[in-house]
Order: structure tokens, then C-alpha cells, then sequence
């Protein structure tokens, strides 16, 4: 009787076409758009950024007074109303929002360039560099850095460039410690000590290995720094030290409307609400980021 071979020339452990791995880009970006507060995060970050972008189409001068029309309540021919000085509200939050999401831009690049570089050097040479940076990153993080930056901020010359340089030298601190203890992980895979054992330079393995590897945790990190900038710039201009009149920014809108918060609640309702939009989406979107980038995540 002639036997049956088939079971014994059948391939095994032929995976599906339908259930093959994607590449890491495309699987991301696929769990990207099933994530409803991602999309929310983003479309509301866009809208914002397109408004502040265009405020100067706006027919309103926002620096021009008009005492006639002094505190005068939402309408259709000024939709977030006037404020103290009859200027039109929409577009002095537009051009505030323009300064807030620059400062928070620019702060961010700023903490991301320090941080990773900081981070990357001291996890990867170890040693006597990683005890002397960790000790100056420990020296600046045990120092109130919100009154440093008011001290810093009172003695320089008010403006948005200082604002922004002051920020981003005082908020690098978290992002080195999240590149270190990446760095510290990857340093010891077996492609870095392959490059290593093939004679590959310590810059060519930092650029070309470590931080794109650590690019996952980065781009977190500038996520929420970005929200923190914003919410620094918005705290110092609520105190009068941040952007100067008549240039406006949220946080000195929200100063400006204190002294009105009975008779004319929207002229803190409207900075305060977009302050606490922008600094959600942000941080709404770094948890996505974070779920997303990461590959044990993804199809959970």
C-alpha cells in the first residue's frame, strides 16, 4: 500500500500573508488614525496653528485702539467681543497665540538639542563624563528653575527671543535623563557592539545608531515639552514679565483680564480655554506617540 508523505512534505509554521509584519512606520501610522483623541489632539493643534498663522487676515488691527467700543460683548461683527481698550479680542488672541506656540516651538528645539546631546554623551562614554554631567544635571534640576527664570527674565531685556533662549536652556534637564537611560540600553545590543568590533567612530555609532534607536522616546519628550513651554511663557506673562504691551500673548491676556473678571468673564474665558486646549492636545498626543512608537504596544 503506497504511503501517504504529504504530512511529512508539508511546510510548517507558514505564517498567513494576512497576518505578516508590517513595517514599523506603516504600523505605527495605522494605529496612529485608529486612535480617536490622537486624530482630536491633532485637528485641534492644526486648526489653532493655521488661525495664528493667518491672524494678519484678519481686518482688526489688534494693537489699534478704540475707546467707543470699549469692553463690548461677543457679536457678529466681533466674535470674541473687544477688550479694555476696544480692540477686537479674536484677533489679539490670534496674534497671543502666535507668540505662545512660537515660544513653545523654539524652546522645545532648544531642550531637545541640549538634552540629546547631553544624554547621549554621558550615557555613552560612562565613567568619569556620565558621574561629572549627572552631577551638573542634578546641580540644575535641584534649583527652582520657574524662579531662576523670573530672576533671569526681570535682569535681561524683555522679548520673545530671550523668553524663548531661557526656557529652552532651563528645561533640557528631563529630556537628558530620558536619552541617557536609552543610550545606557542601547549601547549594549549587539549591532552597537558590531559597529564597535568593525571599526565604526564614535560619532558615526552616536548618529547613525544610538539617537535614531532613541528617536521613539525623543519625540515624546519634545510632545510634552512643547506644553510645558506654553505653560511657562503663558505663567510669565500672567505675572508681567513675559511678552510686553501692547504685543500680547495668552498668559497676558489672561493678567490683563483680571481686574474684569466680573463684568466681562470672556476675556479670561477665551485665552484660558485655548491655553487648556493646546497644553491637553499636547499631551494627549505624546501618549499616543509613546503607545505608537513603541512595537509591544501597538497591538494591544
Amino acid at each position: 500500500m503506497k504511503a501517504d508523505i504529504s504530512k511529512f512534505t508539508k511546510p510548517k509554521n507558514v505564517q498567513p500573508p494576512e497576518k505578516a509584519q508590517l513595517p514599523r512606520e506603516r504600523t505605527f501610522w495605522h494605529f496612529l488614525l485608529s486612535q480617536k483623541r490622537g486624530i482630536f489632539a491633532i485637528a485641534v493643534l492644526l486648526i489653532l496653528a493655521l488661525a495664528c498663522g493667518f491672524a494678519f487676515l484678519s481686518p482688526y488691527d489688534p494693537n489699534a485702539l478704540s475707546i467707543q467700543d470699549k469692553l463690548l460683548p461677543p457679536s457678529s461683527s466681533h466674535w470674541f467681543g473687544t477688550d479694555d481698550h476696544g480692540r477686537d479680542y479674536l484677533t489679539r488672541v490670534l496674534y497671543g497665540g502666535r507668540v505662545s506656540l512660537t515660544v513653545g516651538f523654539f524652546a522645545m528645539l532648544i531642550a531637545l538639542v541640549v538634552g540629546t546631546v547631553a544624554g547621549t554623551v554621558s550615557g555613552y562614554f560612562g565613567g568619569f563624563v556620565d558621574s561629572l554631567l549627572m552631577r551638573f544635571l542634578d546641580i540644575f534640576m535641584s534649583i527652582p528653575s520657574f524662579f531662576l527664570l523670573m530672576i533671569l527674565n526681570a535682569y535681561l531685556k524683555p522679548g520673545i527671543g530671550n523668553i524663548i533662549l531661557i526656557i529652552g536652556l532651563l528645561s533640557w534637564m528631563d529630556v537628558a535623563r530620558i536619552v541617557r537611560a536609552e543610550t545606557l540600553s542601547l549601547k549594549e545590543r549587539e549591532f552597537i557592539l558590531y559597529s564597535k568590533s568593525s571599526g565604526a567612530g564614535v560619532w558615526h555609532i552616536i548618529t547613525r545608531h544610538i539617537i535614531p534607536n532613541a528617536m521613539p522616546s525623543i519625540v515624546v519628550a519634545a510632545s510634552l515639552n512643547i506644553a510645558a513651554a506654553i505653560l511657562t511663557e503663558s505663567a510669565l506673562s500672567f505675572l508681567g514679565l513675559g511678552v510686553q504691551q501692547p504685543n500680547s500673548s495668552w498668559g497676558s491676556m489672561l493678567n490683563n483680564a483680571q481686574g474684569y473678571i466680573g463684568d466681562a468673564t470672556y476675556l479670561a474665558l477665551f485665552p484660558g480655554a485655548l491655553i487648556l486646549l493646546t497644553i491637553l492636545s499636547f499631551n494627549v498626543l505624546g501618549d499616543v506617540f509613546r503607545k505608537g512608537l513603541e512595537p509591544r504596544d501597538i497591538h494591544k
